[in-house]
């Protein structure tokens, strides 16, 4: 054809660093530490009720559903989030259950982003983040800050906010995981903010049930009603079964909700120890990780290695990038560049960093560990 076929939405999208960095580890990788999921399995109780689920006589749990969220899973999720965001929820208009947390953040984007129209993206950033504004017609606008934010800082946002009347997406699929004593502090809660955000959330995060794709969005029904118009017209629909499972888990840990055998807390507590042991670890070999306050990952500075892994002169990939491949070529651990989570105009400045992801079992981070061990040694032999 002598035309392009393609949309020209897609253009200058095509690029994914996933594909790239997953094709990569699987090709050289003994130890994947890039993509951000556990390889330990989901709690004991969502298994089960995911089991139950499926055995049941109810026929029907087979088939559709509500398009806009399995009743019971909207139910629980108003009744539970209700109670931290400190408001009546209404299950059916003010929760929507989406295909993940991913398919959330679509239907944000196509609902509000007109031609033209300004987003603020906080890098770094999740990398769909840009493409779906672009596909939107939006324009980029980005601000290099850092997670995870004081209760000051989330109200300076709020109140700016407010004061532009800016609608806020928050994306709060790590809810759970916060370290260190530190406390997620829900924008949505602050003063003049419910009306004007989506909240986003995760089973895939909260139970470490990833390939599930449960997601949900909550939020005024003024802007909900708007993401049902998205979501009817292009995935409608997700698994009743495994809503059916994330409710029955939503159930138990209301009823635990803040008690040791709450698994909100114990997972917390379990990611802890894994981030340290991988701290130490980067640390022997030369590699300066910053502690992070939250979420799967790590991000270590790798200045100390540019004699060893030289960079390339006139080269546009970012050094972290090469860095990457190198490792994952060479020493056989995969891990993501940090450039990859900024936008084109930032990548250089940030461009010295590499991201690990810690929620690992404990045989996966000591073959990390080995990996690194050895390096140390060659580092430091004659």
């Amino acid at each position: 054809m002598s035309r392009p076929v393609q949309a020209r939405r897609l253009e200058g999208i095509d690029k994914n660093i996933w594909v790239e960095f997953v094709k990569l580890a699987a090709t050289y990788s003994t130890v994947n530490l890039g993509q951000g999921f556990p390889d330990f399995p989901p709690p004991g109780f969502l298994k089960e009720a995911f089991l139950r689920a499926l055995s049941e006589e109810n026929h029907m749990l087979h088939q559709y559903t509500r398009a806009f969220g399995h009743p019971p899973l909207v139910k629980i999720l108003a009744q539970f989030f209700g109670k931290l965001l400190g408001r009546e929820l209404d299950p059916m208009t003010n929760v929507m259950v989406t295909v993940g947390a991913y398919q959330a953040l679509f239907c944000c984007f196509q609902a509000f982003i007109g031609e033209g129209d300004e987003v603020i993206i906080i890098e770094p950033f999740f990398d769909c983040y840009e493409p779906m504004v672009k596909m939107a017609g939006g324009t980029t606008v980005f601000v290099p800050l850092r997670p995870v934010f004081s209760r000051g800082e989330l109200e300076l946002i709020a109140e700016l906010c407010v004061k532009h009347d800016v609608l806020c997406f928050s994306d709060e699929v790590y809810e759970w995981l916060v370290y260190d004593g530190k406390e997620h502090i829900r924008i949505a809660t602050l003063q003049g903010m419910w009306d004007r955000t989506v909240v986003i959330g995760s089973a895939g995060k909260t139970f470490s049930a990833t390939g599930w794709k449960v997601g949900w969005t909550m939020g005024p029904n003024r802007l909900l009603q708007h993401l049902r118009t998205v979501h009817q017209n292009s995935a409608y629909h997700c698994a009743t079964l495994a809503q059916e499972a994330v409710a029955q888990g939503f159930q138990r840990e209301l009823m635990l909700y803040g008690k040791p055998d709450s698994y909100f807390v114990q997972l917390p507590e379990e990611l802890q120890k894994k981030r340290d042991w991988l701290v130490q670890s980067l640390d022997a070999v030369g590699m300066k990780p910053i502690i992070p306050e939250g979420t799967y990952f790590l991000v270590a500075d790798i200045s100390k290695f540019r004699s060893s892994v030289p960079d390339v002169p006139d080269s546009d990939e970012p050094y972290d990038s090469r860095f990457a491949k190198w490792m994952v070529k060479n020493k056989g651990l995969a891990a993501i560049p940090l450039s990859a989570f900024y936008s084109e105009a930032h990548k250089n400045n940030y461009n010295h960093f590499i991201r690990f992801c810690f929620a690992k079992e404990e045989a996966t981070l000591k073959a990390a560990n080995d990996i690194l061990q050895k390096w140390k040694q060659e580092k430091t032999s004659p």
